[in-house]
């Protein structure tokens, strides 16, 4: 992966995630990688909020939500997601 990724991927943390409407979902606590090619997998969220609780969405180990790296539409002061792909 080359450098500039990695910075931009570490800059994701601690940043709200919300959806296209604005609905927040909490804040990234944490990435998921595939370890072979380095492509970002997944946003694992810190703080959800209730109405992201209130979703079926997927889980990992230790519970913590999964939002598919692939729904995410935008960075920039906020993580923005297509929250169609996710549910």
């Amino acid at each position: 992966m080359p450098e500039e990724e990695k910075r931009h991927s570490k800059q994701m943390l601690g940043k709200t995630v919300v959806t296209k409407s604005g609905k927040r979902f909490g804040e990234v606590g944490n990435l998921t990688f595939e370890m072979r090619t380095g492509e970002l997998m997944h946003l694992l969220l810190r703080n959800p909020t209730a109405y992201a609780e209130g979703l079926s969405l997927e889980r990992d180990s230790q519970n913590s939500i999964l939002i598919p790296f692939s729904s995410v539409i935008a960075v920039g002061d906020f993580v923005v997601v297509a929250e169609e792909d996710i549910i």
